[in-house]
């Protein structure tokens, strides 16, 4: 929904962005003509399909239809809902959104309060870090720097039950809003008290730098004095924010947005285990490191961590515990392994954590280790050929039975098929794996738009939107009666009425109306030939409409003299058309 967005900003922004740069930040594009290409980001394919046009502003998946602007590649790509690309969007290029007022419908629940009272925590959290003693010689003796605590916010929350109730819960709004977010918890009498007590506080950002949660790491136990129903023990070392509205850990990754900010180009992406790890590994000149949510890595967190980065290296302790987690995590990253995308294990030495190992080691040190990572193809045959007698015929029957349906959850490439033939050269017997459904997909290629007069002049008018500009009002081609007349004299109107505006703006101002999708479809056909001869084709089209109405108005008019049935007025215009001789034009 645009919601209160004027339709006058997003003309701005789709002309300021180039949807070039917007799909290149997460999909490699090679150059192809005029255009760009890709394997698709939304379908598993091998031969590219997916095309992005720099002169519309508009990309087309042609094998599995995906298309639209660089709006809709957002809120495809990245999940988002059309408020929240347009302000990603907006943000890459230093504009700020406006809103429209006079309106009472809500589109969509507005969370602005909730996401500024978490934001006010945070600042909250961050004021009390300094009077704390206890927390000041906790950050010395991480070796924490002053400009690290300010880059990830981190904070104190006090000994106490209701420090956040009382700083920030004044009113009854506000304290309803602290326990939506997750801020303040209630014991079995209702009774309402601060979730977090007594914890160092690390603020968790969503992918646009907004407070969504938190994590909280107890340093001491609870104070003297704290209610026994708020303490309920020294509690876990970590503790996080509950599931919210905004906050959903199982697909959420701390210090993501810290290194989006610092790697414009981001080739690998380090997930760690803990928050400390992260600033650790940030602190001492790697800012590539991600921690999940004190959960095992899910599919979705293995999606968005491949649409950060094709390299991701799965940082885990050596032990019983880390090589578990790491095979939770390959298990969630192999659907997503598509061609281009590799995944690393590095398991780390005993007693040891990123934190302590690159404060040992530095940054060279720890980046020999990321170097040196295991392929997630020899951890996969490495970890199942564990307990396997690979001497005898019985053993690697069991190796082959073990890996593939694993194998099969692959997505169909040049992987899979290697992955396929290191098991037979492994084990002697063939994958037999079942072709996925996407190897048979057919793929459409690029046609030419289908020769009915009206598409053609509409597919020809958003190839190049500054032809309105050569039509004179009032549009003659209107007295046709045919299908999508109404729709190009709308477009052409509202071309008119912007100079400059692109065709992928131009189709989003149809966004919310039935005709959108056959817009799309329009301005993902192959428009032949170059601009100035389709600027023929265009007033070519357009006289025909004109000749077409007018030859079928003059057989209407030449039937009603048969019959009779003339007015004068009828007459006078029936004598205008003869006299014209405007020769009939070929059928639509």
């Amino acid at each position: 929904m645009r919601g209160l967005i004027p339709d006058s900003f997003i003309d701005e922004l789709l002309a300021r962005v180039d949807i070039v740069d917007v799909i290149e930040r997460r999909v490699p594009l090679k150059k192809a003509g005029r255009e760009w290409t890709a394997c698709c980001p939304f379908h598993d394919e091998r031969t590219p399909s997916f095309y992005v046009s720099p002169v519309k502003q508009f990309f087309h998946c042609f094998g599995c239809g995906a298309h639209g602007s660089a709006i809709k590649f957002l809120m495809d790509y990245e999940r988002l809902e059309f408020p929240d690309a347009v302000e990603e969007l907006a943000q890459s290029v230093g504009l700020t959104v406006p809103r429209e007022g006079g309106r009472d419908e809500r589109p969509r629940e507005d969370k602005t309060d909730l996401y500024a009272l978490l934001d006010a925590s945070a600042r909250w959290y961050q004021e009390q870090l300094p009077k704390s003693a206890e927390a000041q010689a906790y950050c010395g003796k991480r070796g924490l720097h002053a400009e690290t605590v300010a880059r990830f916010r981190l904070g104190w929350a006090p000994a106490g039950f209701d420090g956040v109730i009382k700083a920030l819960g004044n009113n009854e709004r506000r304290l309803q809003l602290l326990t939506e977010a997750g801020m303040v918890a209630s014991n079995e009498r209702g009774n309402k008290y601060d979730r977090f007590r007594e914890r160092l506080m690390f603020p968790i950002l969503d992918r646009r730098g907004r407070v969504i949660a938190f994590g909280g790491r107890i340093i001491q136990k609870p104070a003297e004095g704290t209610p026994a129903d708020a303490r309920k023990g020294d509690g876990p070392k970590y503790l996080n924010s509950p599931e919210t509205t905004l906050f959903h850990k199982g697909r959420e990754l701390f210090a993501l947005w810290q290194v989006k900010q610092a790697n414009a180009n981001l080739q690998r992406i380090v997930v760690v285990e803990g928050y400390m790890d992260v600033i650790a590994l940030h602190q001492a000149g790697l800012p590539i490191a991600v921690a999940t949510l004190g959960t095992a890595t899910t599919p979705e967190h293995t999606e968005v961590l491949f649409r950060a980065a094709p390299d991701v290296v799965f940082c885990f302790d050596g032990d019983r515990a880390g090589r578990a987690a790491a095979w939770k995590a390959l298990d969630a990253a192999l659907p997503r392994l598509r061609d281009g995308r590799q995944a690393y294990f590095l398991f780390l030495p005993d007693g040891e954590d990123p934190d302590t190992l690159v404060r040992k080691e530095g940054r060279e040190g720890f980046e020999q280790r990321l170097k040196n990572a295991t392929p997630l193809s020899e951890y996969f045959f490495t970890e199942l050929s564990h307990e396997v007698d690979m001497a005898s015929l019985d053993g690697r029957a069991r190796l082959a039975e073990r890996a593939r349906p694993l194998i099969g959850r692959l997505p169909d490439g040049a992987f899979r098929d290697l992955m396929a033939d290191e098991l037979e050269k492994r084990t002697g017997a063939r994958a037999m794996l079942q072709p996925q459904a996407s190897a048979h997909r057919t793929v459409q290629r690029p046609t030419t738009v289908q020769r009915s007069l009206v598409r053609s002049a509409i597919a020809l008018l958003l190839a190049q939107p500054g032809l309105a500009d050569e039509v004179e009002k009032p549009y003659r081609f209107l007295r046709l009666d045919k299908p999508g007349i109404d729709l190009l004299a709308e477009l052409l109107d509202t071309a008119r009425a912007r100079p400059g505006i692109n065709p992928a703006s131009l189709v989003e101002h149809f966004a919310e109306r039935p005709e959108y999708a056959a817009l799309q479809k329009l301005i993902a056909a192959v428009v032949v030939g170059e601009p100035e001869l389709q600027r023929v084709e265009f007033h070519d089209a357009l006289l025909r409409m004109e000749q077409q109405a007018v030859a079928l108005r003059r057989t209407a008019l030449q039937a009603k003299m048969r019959e009779g049935t003339l007015d004068h007025a009828e007459k006078g215009e029936l004598r205008e058309l003869l006299a014209a001789r405007v020769p009939p034009a070929a059928a639509p």
